[in-house]
């Protein structure tokens, strides 16, 4: 009989890493808005204590991925931690009009249709994002460790 990990084990790394409020209740990092896709294949995601820094970082990460159609984000306020990431998935279904995509339905008797989320997605690119900011810190941190670079002394 297999037991059951301690739901810490389980956790991902982006789990693991939740800031807690005042109370130790976990504070939540991303939410998604209202408006949004029922199967997520277009929506907006709102990031918390997050700057342009991430933003823009994000976007050009989804901006890789072949099956982003469209992503972008913004800051609604200079004064608030908070960025929206708004993700929409090609999909046969954007591109054929009503019409069209019933009667190839009804004639297929099924739907052929690659149902991306823009949450995977999301996910995708946070890891990718993160792999890629370990592979910097690692090869700067090889790089000082070499002592190979230009000490410089200011003289007043």
């Amino acid at each position: 009989m297999s037991r059951a990990l301690p739901k810490i084990f389980l956790a991902t790394k982006f789990e693991r890493s939740l800031h807690l409020d005042i109370m130790g209740e976990p504070i939540k990092k991303i939410n998604i808005m209202k408006g949004h896709e029922p199967d997520l294949s277009a929506a907006t995601y709102q990031i918390y204590d997050e700057t342009h820094t991430m933003g823009n970082a994000l976007r050009w990460m989804l901006m890789k991925n072949p099956k982003v159609e469209f992503c972008g984000y913004s800051a609604p306020h200079p004064s608030e931690n908070i960025i929206q990431v708004r993700i929409q998935m090609y999909g046969m279904y954007r591109t054929l009009p009503d019409s069209i995509f019933r009667a190839i339905v009804d004639r297929t008797g099924f739907i052929s249709i690659d149902k991306l989320s823009s949450l995977t997605a999301l996910t995708e690119a946070l890891a990718a994002l993160d792999s890629l900011c370990e592979s910097v810190e690692g090869a700067y941190k090889e790089s000082l460790a070499s002592g190979n670079y230009e000490r410089w002394d200011e003289r007043s």
